[in-house]
């Protein structure tokens, strides 16, 4: 299943690509759930990411590595593949693209997800739609 979402920011691409630390991580997890998180290298080729999603009556352990990381002056993007996921999820790859656009930059997640079934996976379609279009007005306020 894929998911693409975009953001336009006034910010030009080397300050936002400079923007992509755990302040800016730590401002983009939604309320729910809360996450924890245990370790976050950074954005490059070869770094980690480990997560404690905490659901209330349960926690859940989401890990990933970015698995390519590349610039141009046009374009800068690194993916994240999910190594260990949630049980509602088999499969995550999530290329984060930062696109140049006159002065300014548009922030591009571009998301590809399985769940245990395609009924599944319609079902957390809007689920995860909702929890990107999160990130929208925090991207705004942090590079306008």
């Amino acid at each position: 299943m894929k998911l693409i979402l975009r953001t336009q920011v006034a910010r030009p691409l080397p300050e936002v690509w400079a923007g992509f630390d755990r302040t800016l991580f730590d401002k983009l997890s939604p309320p729910f759930p809360p996450v924890d998180v245990i370790r976050f290298d950074g954005c490059l080729t070869g770094d980690q990411v480990q997560l404690e999603l905490n659901f209330l009556l349960f926690k859940q352990r989401w890990d990933s590595l970015i698995v390519d990381q590349q610039s141009t002056p046009d374009e800068i993007f690194f993916i994240d593949e999910g190594t260990r996921l949630p049980f509602f999820l088999r499969y995550w790859r999530h290329r984060h693209r930062l696109v140049r656009s006159g002065n300014g930059t548009v922030i591009i997640d571009d998301i590809t997800f399985r769940t245990p079934s395609r009924f599944t996976d319609f079902l957390m379609l809007p689920i995860l739609w909702l929890q990107f279009l999160y990130r929208k007005p925090v991207y705004k306020h942090v590079f306008n």
